[in-house]
């Protein structure tokens, strides 16, 4: 279970579509675990397979060190409230640089364990703005395209200035 090296920003494969996971084996689970330890040595609360190169449809996602690790294979969003909220949101990929993104308050998603098996969940909350967070990486759509020109400009501004 090493920690994989993480894609910085402005890597172009975190704009790429992930591919959905179609063998449920022990490569996916090692995968898994690995993305687990990559996450808490970033420290994160969620990553996916796309922030480690890996173009597959995982993620995973603990809020806190004794919350319930969540897994999710091939997710996606079935349905989201008209209710929105905002929460402040960063990337393992841009450490250190965060932003208030408003997104849905509650979803209803579907998604698979690391064996296959279908699942669908609701989540509302911090919880329900990390997965769609995840969901949009798996989309290759990073979490700066969530934000208004002026603050996404500014905050790409000073990302460059401090990598330099």
């Amino acid at each position: 279970m090493p920690v994989r090296p993480i894609l910085r920003y402005p890597d172009p494969r975190l704009s790429l579509s992930c591919q959905p996971v179609t063998a449920f084996d022990t490569t996916l689970q090692t995968l898994c675990d690995d993305l687990l330890q990559t996450m808490r040595a970033a420290p994160g609360v969620g990553i996916t397979a796309a922030h480690v190169g890996e173009l597959l449809r995982v993620s995973v996602i603990q809020l806190e060190p004794d919350a319930p690790l969540l897994i999710h294979i091939n997710p996606q969003i079935i349905s989201a409230s008209a209710e929105q909220q905002r929460f402040t949101e960063g990337s393992v990929s841009m450490p250190g640089f965060t932003e208030e993104v408003e997104r849905p308050a509650r979803i209803r998603f579907g998604f698979q364990d690391v064996s296959g098996a279908a699942h669908e969940a609701e989540a509302d909350g911090f919880l329900a703005t990390c997965i769609q967070h995840e969901i949009d990486q798996l989309d290759g759509i990073f979490w700066l395209k969530r934000l208004s020109r002026l603050k996404r400009d500014r905050l790409i501004k000073k990302w460059e200035k401090q990598t330099r």
